[in-house]
C-alpha cells in the first residue's frame, strides 16, 4: 500500500489533465480467442459475432495487430504495463513484490479517472492489493458472479459506468470475458450461448488434422465463441443504455489464440494476431480498416495515457511512465498519416502455469515470422496447457498410423532451434524455411533486429541467442531459468504451509 501511495504522489502533480471533458475508455477483452473467429475477421462461420461485428463495422479494424505473448497472464501484463514481460518480471503466473512501476490502475486513478475491473484482475495487475477503484466481479453479496454468464457482465459494467458518474469522473473500465478459455461450453450447460455450433458446420484451421474427434471440439469452441459474442452485446447495451456510447472508446482484442495446439502457449502468427477494433465516435470512421500498421499490445497503455491527456513523457527515470517500451498509436487511430509505421512486432514466453519453462522468442515483419527457441535440444518436449486437449490427444493417437500427422505431432513436441515462416503464404505456419538457401539474408536480417531489440530491452535470453550454435551454451541459459522458476514456487510454497500453520 506505501509503495503504491508513493507512486500516486510522484505521479499526481504531472498527470493530471487540463481537459475536463475527457473521454471514456473501456476495454474489452476475450480470453483465447483466435482472431479468424470473428466474422469481420475472416471467420467463414457466418454471423458467428453479431455483436463483435456491430463494433467493428462502428469503428476500426486492425488487420495487423498482435499480442506480445501466447499465454494469459503474462499477455495482459503488457497490455496494462507497457512493458515486455523480461521487463516487468511477469514472465509467468506469479505476483510480483516491490514492483518499482505503475500500471494502468496508477497511472489512470491518478489522472483523475475511475478505475475498475471485472475478471482476470491477478492477471491484469503484477501486485497485490490492487489498486482499482472497484473490482466488479464481486457482486453485493461478496460472492464472484460467474465468469460464463453474459446477463453479469451487463450488470458489471453498468455498476462501474454508475459508479464513475457518482464519483464525477471518466472511467477507464477493463471487461475481460472468459469465453472462449475452456472450459468450453457443453450440452446442458447452466450458461447458455445463443447459437450452439455442430461439429459439420466448423472449419478446422489449416494447422491442426481435419478429424471428427477435432471437430467435435472445435465446434465447442466455437459454441463458446459465440457465448464470448453474447457478453459483448450484454456490456454494449449496458454502455448504450448509459447514454455514454458517444464519449466513450471502446477497444476490443483478444489475448492471444484458441486454446488448442499451435495456438496457445505458441508463437506462432495465429497465436498471437488479435482482433483488435477501436470505436470512438467522431473520430473512427466507421467499418473502417488499417490493414498496414503493426500495432501490439504493449502501445494499449501509452495510448490509453494519450486518450486520456495524462502527460507520462516528462518523468524519464527508470520506475517512471516513460519507461513503458511500447508507442501510442493514437495518431493512427485518428487517421494521421504521419506517425511512421512499425516494420515489426517482438514476441516472447517464457513460463506455463505450471512454473515449466520453454523461453522462446520471436520477430515479426508483415511478410516473415522468426522464432528462437533455446529450448529445444531435440529430447525435451513442450509442457504447454494444450497438451490435455481432445484435439492433442487424438493426434496423439493418429501419429502411429499417419505419417504427416506425426511429422505435426514432432514440430509441436520438440520443434528446432530456429523456424522462419512467409506468412503471406504460409498463415498457418507449416513450412519452416529457416534451412532454405533463399531465406538466408532474410533470417540473416532477423536475427539483426531480434538481437538488437533484445539488447534495447535487457532481454535475458539474449545469452542464449549469442550462443544459438553452441548447444551447451544454450541448455546451460534454460537450465538456470528453469531452476529459478523451481525455486520461486518451492518458497511460495513453504510460505503457505506457514501461513496454514
Amino acid at each position: 500500500m506505501k509503495r503504491t501511495l508513493i507512486l500516486l504522489l510522484i505521479c499526481l502533480g504531472q498527470c493530471l489533465a487540463k481537459d475536463n471533458n475527457r473521454p471514456n475508455i473501456l476495454l474489452i477483452t476475450v480470453d483465447d480467442m483466435s482472431c479468424d473467429s470473428v466474422s469481420s475477421f475472416g471467420c467463414p462461420i457466418k454471423d458467428i459475432t453479431p455483436h463483435i461485428d456491430k463494433l467493428a463495422s462502428q469503428g476500426l479494424r486492425f488487420k495487423k495487430a498482435h499480442v506480445q505473448v501466447g499465454n494469459c497472464y503474462p499477455s495482459r501484463n503488457v497490455m496494462l504495463s507497457g512493458r515486455y514481460p523480461h521487463s516487468s518480471g511477469v514472465e509467468g503466473f506469479y505476483q510480483i513484490k516491490d514492483i518499482k512501476y505503475p500500471v494502468a490502475c496508477d497511472l489512470m486513478k491518478s489522472g483523475g479517472y475511475y478505475s475498475a475491473i471485472r475478471g482476470k484482475v491477478n492477471h491484469s495487475t503484477p501486485y497485490q492489493p490492487y489498486n482499482w477503484d472497484e473490482d466488479l466481479t464481486l457482486l453485493k453479496d461478496g460472492k464472484k458472479a460467474h465468469m460464463k454468464d453474459a446477463t453479469s457482465y451487463y450488470d458489471s459494467t453498468k455498476r462501474g459506468i454508475n459508479a464513475a458518474k457518482s464519483a464525477k469522473k471518466p472511467f477507464f473500465i477493463n471487461i475481460n470475458i472468459s469465453d472462449p478459455h475452456k472450459p468450453f461450453w457443453k450440452p446442458g450447460d447452466a450458461h447458455p450461448t445463443s447459437k450452439i455450433y455442430k461439429a459439420e458446420d466448423v472449419p478446422v484451421p489449416g494447422f491442426l488434422h481435419d478429424d471428427p474427434v477435432i471437430r467435435k471440439e472445435l465446434a465447442l469452441y466455437y459454441s463458446s465463441v459465440r457465448r464470448a459474442d453474447d457478453c459483448v452485446g450484454a456490456i454494449m447495451k449496458a454502455l448504450n443504455e448509459s447514454g455514454l456510447l458517444n464519449s466513450t472508446v471502446v477497444f476490443f482484442l483478444s489475448d492471444h489464440g484458441m486454446p488448442l495446439p499451435f495456438a496457445k502457449t505458441q508463437l506462432y502468427h495465429h497465436s498471437t494476431n488479435t482482433p483488435l477494433i477501436v470505436r470512438w465516435s467522431g473520430i473512427t470512421e466507421p467499418g473502417s480498416v488499417n490493414d498496414s500498421y503493426m500495432v501490439s499490445a504493449i502501445d494499449l497503455l501509452p495510448t490509453f495515457l494519450s486518450i486520456a491527456g495524462i502527460d507520462y513523457s516528462d518523468n524519464s527515470g527508470p520506475s517512471g511512465p516513460r519507461s513503458m517500451q511500447g508507442k501510442s498509436f493514437l495518431p493512427v487511430i485518428k487517421g494521421s498519416l504521419k506517425q511512421p509505421l512499425s516494420s515489426a512486432i517482438f514476441k516472447e514466453y517464457n513460463e506455463n502455469s505450471g512454473g515449466v519453462r520453454n523461453p522462446m522468442r520471436g520477430v515479426q515483419t508483415a511478410q516473415y515470422l522468426y522464432l528462437f527457441n533455446p529450448w529445444s535440444n531435440g529430447k525435451r518436449t513442450m509442457a504447454t496447457a494444450t497438451n490435455g486437449t481432445a484435439t492433442w490427444k487424438r493426434m496423439l493417437a493418429l501419429a502411429s498410423e499417419n505419417e504427416t500427422i506425426r511429422k505435426r505431432v514432432d514440430v509441436m513436441r520438440y520443434r528446432t532451434v530456429e523456424e522462419l515462416y512467409d506468412i503471406n503464404n504460409d498463415p498457418d505456419c507449416l513450412l519452416n524455411l529457416a534451412e532454405s538457401s533463399d531465406h538466408q539474408k532474410t533470417i540473416k536480417d532477423l536475427r539483426q533486429a531480434l538481437h538488437d531489440w533484445m539488447k534495447a530491452t535487457g532481454d535475458h535470453a539474449i545469452t542464449a541467442f549469442a550462443g544459438r550454435n553452441d548447444p551447451e551454451k544454450m541448455e546451460s541459459y534454460v537450465k538456470a531459468v528453469q531452476a529459478e522458476s523451481d525455486l520461486r514456487r518451492k518458497n511460495k510454497r513453504k510460505k503457505k504451509r506457514k501461513s496454514k500453520a
